[in-house]
């Protein structure tokens, strides 16, 4: 009867210490807090198609103990139920947590593009944002279906994206991002930005187009309702808009080189047979030249009523123009701002 009370006796000391242990383990492995850093929090990025390998080494500089970590992830199966996204870790949290967040909560982030002068350029910065690459931004931007279907050409497909910081998930896909950017042109082109068009004679299509050349015009927000109120009167007595900014671009493109830099447009420039030489075609450019802002897009929208005609660079002011009525004012100012630039050796 003693043997059996000692046995008892064992057995129970052997069960609290086995016990103890396993608290122990559970709690260190668990509820222990395994985070590596002093900032409130930490941005982890996983790729569609990671796998756990791919986890741990996204994770590593942010764990205190990758073996804890690991083991938790096994006995709650994220090893075979990894989701890509972006995710936040907070600062002190414990395996359990963590696991929950990169499970659970894919946090958008905020993006932002503009001045962006064709579709590759704004497919190169998307891919600097996002996961996805720079030729599937592309590919499903130029995508004639789609294109067709929204009411957009080649040409004419920049101007969906209209310039501002919007919330996306950074694993979207392009084909979704380009959907997305869709229903935001629509919110953007409300009944009262239709009726401005309307009012001043324009299309959606031709504001941006418009838009596009006040933006490269003139950098100075203030003045662009101005420099609109000049093109729009120059469309309104059908004369060439005869804007610089489309020189430059035209060169660019039948040169097929956009990495040019043209501080000076020339006689010659002038002859480029292009529809966006607005030297030689009247109207607005099939497609805008740069994707203009919003600032630039109001300023079509909402542009000043005046008699101006002409303008040319102010020499005195700089980032401002001076503006004629007439073409004999225009010549002076014009010949004025030629001794300038030729003074500063500027060429090309």
């Amino acid at each position: 009867m003693k043997n059996i009370k000692k046995i008892i006796v064992i057995v129970s000391i052997i069960g609290v210490f086995v016990m103890g242990g396993f608290t122990f383990y559970i709690y260190n492995n668990i509820f222990v807090p395994n985070t590596a850093f002093n900032n409130e929090e930490a941005h982890v990025f996983i790729k569609t198609g990671a796998n756990f390998s791919d986890v741990m080494e996204e994770l590593e500089p942010f764990l205190k103990s990758t073996k804890t970590f690991r083991a938790v992830a096994e006995r709650k199966g994220y090893v075979s139920n990894i989701k890509p996204g972006h995710f936040i870790i907070k600062k002190d949290m414990n395996n359990n947590d963590i696991i929950n967040s990169i499970r659970l909560d894919n946090v958008p982030i905020k993006i932002k593009f503009n001045n962006q002068e064709r579709l590759e350029n704004l497919a190169g910065q998307l891919a600097y944002q996002l996961e996805t690459d720079s030729l599937s931004f592309l590919t499903a931007m130029n995508d004639q279906d789609f294109l067709q279907a929204s009411g957009f050409t080649t040409a004419t497909a920049i101007g969906m994206y209209v310039p501002n910081t919007y919330e996306v998930y950074w694993n979207t896909s392009a084909e979704n991002f380009r959907d997305k950017m869709l229903k935001e042109y629509e919110y953007f082109w409300n009944e009262n930005r239709d009726k401005k068009a309307m009012d001043a004679g324009l299309t959606q299509d031709q504001v941006l187009s418009l838009a596009a050349i006040v933006d490269r015009e003139t950098a100075k927000v203030e003045e662009r309702p101005r420099v609109a109120g000049l093109y729009i009167n120059r469309i309104h007595k059908g004369m060439l808009l005869q804007a610089d900014p489309t020189i430059i671009y035209a060169k660019k493109l039948t040169e097929g080189d956009f990495d040019q830099v043209i501080k000076r447009v020339l006689y010659r420039d002038l002859e480029i047979d292009s529809k966006y030489n607005t030297y030689k075609y009247t109207g607005v450019p099939p497609g805008p030249i740069t994707m203009p802002d919003i600032s630039s897009i109001d300023a079509v929208l909402n542009y000043e009523k005046h008699d101006y005609l002409f303008m040319v660079a102010d020499v005195k002011n700089f980032g401002y123009h001076k503006f004629a009525k007439t073409l004999a004012q225009h010549n002076r100012n014009r010949r004025e701002y030629v001794r300038w630039i030729n003074r500063q050796g500027v060429k090309r």
